[in-house]
């Protein structure tokens, strides 16, 4: 498994897809970010299935940011199938929801998120927010190893 650059962003709603890539943008952060707009195409992105079945399964993203209010099949079950497959086990993901409910929050970390970031409301706390964001995941995290154990460029 190589690990790229890319960001895979699960998000329904377009507004918060714009948002979200104009605070990318504002933070320079400049990789690439693929949107996936439902659950099932987040995993057919994931899995090289369906219109993403001629994607190379090697290149992986560097982290998910995942909505959990998604049509199709909701961001929990994406985070269970993720964890579940030894392919995407170790993959970074990191809840990005408008959700104020504890038991999202606790669901989330029980499947294994490794973060869990709740929309600021305001366009300057959210720029801010993706700014740290990119930072983290993409500059400062060290990536685990590839499913076989072998290390991974990241």
């Amino acid at each position: 498994m190589i690990r790229s650059h890319i960001l895979l962003l699960v998000e329904d709603n377009p507004d918060d897809v714009e948002l979200t890539l104009m605070a990318f943008e504002r933070s320079k952060i400049a990789n690439e970010v693929v949107v996936a707009r439902d659950g099932a195409e987040a995993l057919d992105y994931l899995y090289c299935t369906g219109a993403h079945a001629d994607r190379d399964p090697e290149v992986m993203p560097e982290v998910v940011l995942l909505d959990l209010k998604l049509p199709k099949i909701d961001g929990l079950e994406v985070l269970r199938r993720v964890r579940a497959d030894p392919r995407t086990r170790r993959l970074p993901v990191v809840v990005l929801t408008s959700s104020n409910e504890e038991r999202d929050l606790v669901a989330s970390y029980d499947l294994g998120a490794n973060s869990f970031i709740r929309k600021p409301v305001d366009f300057s706390e959210f720029v801010e927010a993706a700014r740290h964001l990119g930072l983290y995941w993409l500059v400062m995290n060290q990536s685990a190893p590839g499913p076989g154990g072998e290390r991974t460029p990241g």
